[in-house]
């Protein structure tokens, strides 16, 4: 397996930035999808004086999506990549929107939030030690305050995998090839076969103290390929910032 890891990833997604838009672009439902796991967040009255965090937000997309389940919201979006900041920042954004290059193991020394919400997209197969990002996110986030992570986590079985490689061989990896970027693109297929399945990183999200943990497929033919997971800090629901 082909696995990028910090200084050697945030790198790679900096050349492949100018072209990422367009390659996900051809992946049926995705930008849907990722609405779908930041409504889950359930922020209430639009996101009215929440402050939510967008965790590895790449170009926008994860954003983007955020803004539409919670109009009202102030984000703060960060990524470690400078090369996909430089293209979330070019689009257009109110001005309760911020982006910050800032890894996601550096968030709990960051001095940012807390937060009423944070929104995790593709994110935690792509960290090597998952186990410490769960806990900053812990500590950034408010009691009761609500975690979505949307990722490609596989139910376990068989067929899933398989339809997964096919898709990774036929696909994925001559795209990024096109681009000058077959690395990411093999290390992007290879992490979610490296990665925990559904189960497993529901049970990883519990370990780390995160309650009423639930698991979604989401629709299309990524289901059992990719799945949303929400969770909640404590008890109680997020109540708007005095």
């Amino acid at each position: 397996m082909t696995l990028l890891r910090d200084h050697d990833l945030s790198h790679a997604f900096d050349h492949a930035a100018r072209s990422y838009d367009r390659l996900t672009a051809l992946n049926p439902g995705h930008r849907a999808e990722l609405h779908r796991s930041a409504r889950r967040l359930q922020l209430p009255d639009g996101g009215a004086g929440l402050h939510v965090l967008d965790l590895g937000c790449g170009t926008g997309a994860s954003t983007r999506a955020l803004l539409q389940a919670a109009p009202l919201a102030r984000v703060t979006a960060v990524d470690a990549s400078a090369g996909m900041l430089e293209r979330a920042r070019a689009k257009q954004w109110p001005d309760r929107v911020r982006f910050v290059q800032l890894a996601a193991e550096d968030l709990s020394v960051s001095g940012t939030g807390p937060y009423d919400a944070v929104f995790a997209a593709y994110l935690f197969r792509n960290v090597r030690d998952p186990d410490a990002v769960l806990a900053a996110v812990r500590r950034v986030l408010r009691p009761g305050g609500r975690l979505s992570a949307h990722e490609y986590s596989l139910s376990g079985r068989a067929v899933h995998r398989a339809v997964w490689q096919a898709v990774s061989r036929c696909v994925i990896v001559p795209a990024g090839t096109l681009t000058g970027d077959r690395g990411l693109y093999r290390h992007l297929c290879d992490s979610v076969q490296a990665f925990d399945t559904a189960t497993v990183f529901a049970d990883r999200m519990r370990r780390a103290g995160f309650t009423a943990v639930r698991t979604a497929p989401v629709a299309g033919w990524q289901t059992g390929i990719v799945h949303t997971f929400t969770a909640r800090n404590g008890s109680g629901l997020p109540q708007a910032a005095r």
